[in-house]
């Protein structure tokens, strides 16, 4: 078997649903830029029409009416594509199989570039058992808190608990939706052109930076042109991912941590002061940083987020100043209102 296909133990390979979630990664690391990563989806084209592209460096696909067109599994068909986009375009793919999406993307997790993890038929709730609670889609750090508190630790333990315990605990509808989705049920599909659900923006030094303020800076207008286009587009995020390139022993290494916003937001401040403590988590005050990018996760319509009221009179006049300062970008440019600690960059 080639470099370019194994696979993993314990994974059928025959029988397999058809929805696939694709990582992509360029050869010497990293994720693809704009122009490669709209060829890989025009790649994906090729293979089915049913492609919803997940920014930066990643892809849902609904294969099942291809299988019997390309005489393949899910399995098969994924290391075709993983050959294709190798060959063409140099990017290499972790990929994830599953019945429906979100098995697919919890198996993507599981894929080492270069393979293909395969959730079988009927398989999702074991697959999903030993994982942490965090696995299922919309559980973010307050849900998890909570179900902990009952000794909910796992999503096999929520799979037993009856779904009129869980619906007391957590609500009737998350209730319901912890329930099904911990036996592997998930009722999104592949959305073509859907919204996209996250939002990135990056900063590349021109040579390797050390110097910490400079760093800090970066992040300051990535967080500041980040939330002016989730309010430009009236959307807020539930999460934060930082990733930072910096030089390592065998030449460039990415490192990424995610944090969820204690409320959803596209408050500038708010996505500043998180940025700046997950960056500080790396502990790279003596690394080589050549580039830093943020990317805000779980994008919704910010009429649909709840805001919990704040008493705090500073908090109330920065977002008040912040709309005012949008109004101004949005007449004379995204230049004409900025932090005075970016203003001389």
């Amino acid at each position: 078997m080639s470099g370019i296909e194994r696979d993993l133990p314990g994974v059928p390979g025959t029988g397999v649903p058809g929805i696939l979630y694709l990582r992509f990664r360029m050869v010497g690391g990293g994720p693809p830029d704009d122009v490669r990563y709209e060829e890989l989806l025009a790649l994906l084209g090729t293979f089915t029409p049913v492609v919803e592209a997940v920014r930066p460096d990643g892809a849902l696909a609904d294969v099942r009416g291809a299988l019997r067109y390309f005489g393949q599994d899910a399995r098969g068909l994924a290391s075709v594509i993983r050959i294709r986009a190798l060959a063409l375009h140099g990017v290499d793919c972790a990929i994830g199989a599953g019945e429906n999406p979100m098995l697919a993307r919890a198996a993507a997790r599981r894929a080492a570039p270069g393979t293909t993890f395969v959730v079988p038929r009927g398989g999702g709730a074991g697959f999903l058992a030993a994982e942490p609670v965090t696995a299922l889609d919309g559980v973010g750090a307050a849900t998890a808190r909570t179900l902990r508190g009952y000794g909910l630790d796992s999503v096999g333990r929520i799979a037993q608990t009856p779904l009129g315990t869980l619906q007391r605990i957590t609500g009737a509808r998350t209730g319901r939706d912890l329930w099904e989705r911990s036996r592997g049920i998930d009722r999104t599909v592949v959305a073509p052109g859907a919204a996209a659900r996250s939002v990135t923006a990056e900063r590349t030094f021109p040579l390797d930076e050390l110097d910490q303020e400079r760093q800090r800076r970066a992040i300051l207008s990535l967080t500041e042109e980040l939330g002016a286009r989730m309010r430009a587009d009236g959307q807020v995020c539930r999460g934060l991912t930082v990733l930072v390139r910096h030089a390592s022993r065998t030449g460039y290494t990415t490192l990424s941590r995610t944090r969820t916003v204690p409320e959803p937001t596209a408050h500038s401040a708010a996505l500043t002061d998180l940025a700046y403590r997950i960056h500080d988590s790396f502990g790279l005050q003596r690394a080589r940083v050549r580039g830093i990018a943020l990317r805000a996760e779980g994008l919704m319509d910010a009429e649909r987020a709840a805001h919990q009221l704040s008493f705090d009179p500073a908090d109330e006049r920065a977002r008040r100043i912040e709309a005012v300062a949008d109004r101004l970008r949005d007449k004379y440019g995204p230049r004409a209102v900025m932090p005075g600690r970016l203003a001389d960059g």
